[in-house]
């Protein structure tokens, strides 16, 4: 896949609230038709970047991660959240039985976390956060990239 990268920034993070607080700015920027993918390991913060991120949309609604549903909707903030959760897809296919391609095309945002576990699917543009941690900085210590791609 050739993909045109640009805008990348990096940015540290020393606590879930720097991390909550860095995705809550990226949410008020957020447009309709945007779609984000959040990439990372377990344990680095993908649902904490997942609920500043809400906030910054403007959901007032509690946001876990829909693991098991796979999306959950949210439509009390100035546009729709549409935040998806793919670690358990066997196939990238099965996301449009959940109506993805309405969601991605449609009149929200979209966050994606395990993003990688689809990339044949993502639309043409979209926004790449990477979240790693790095234990001998500490266990709050995170570097979060952020890219867009297309």
């Amino acid at each position: 896949m050739d993909m045109n990268v640009s805008n990348e920034k990096i940015i540290f993070t020393c606590s879930a609230d720097e991390t909550y607080g860095l995705a809550k700015t990226l949410g008020e920027g957020a447009k309709p038709g945007e779609v984000y993918c959040l990439i990372g390991d377990l344990g680095t913060g993908k649902t904490v970047f997942a609920q500043g991120f809400a906030a910054g949309v403007g959901v007032t609604d509690t946001v876990n991660s829909p693991t098991f549903t796979i999306v959950q909707v949210y439509e009390d903030g100035r546009i729709p959240f549409y935040h998806f959760d793919v670690y358990r897809i066997g196939d990238p296919e099965e996301m449009f039985e959940v109506g993805y391609d309405e969601y991605v095309s449609g009149d929200g945002v979209c966050l994606i976390e395990w993003a990688d576990m689809i990339e044949d699917i993502l639309p043409e543009t979209y926004y790449r956060v990477f979240i790693e941690k790095d234990m001998n900085e500490g266990p709050d210590y995170r570097k979060i990239v952020t890219q867009k791609i297309g």
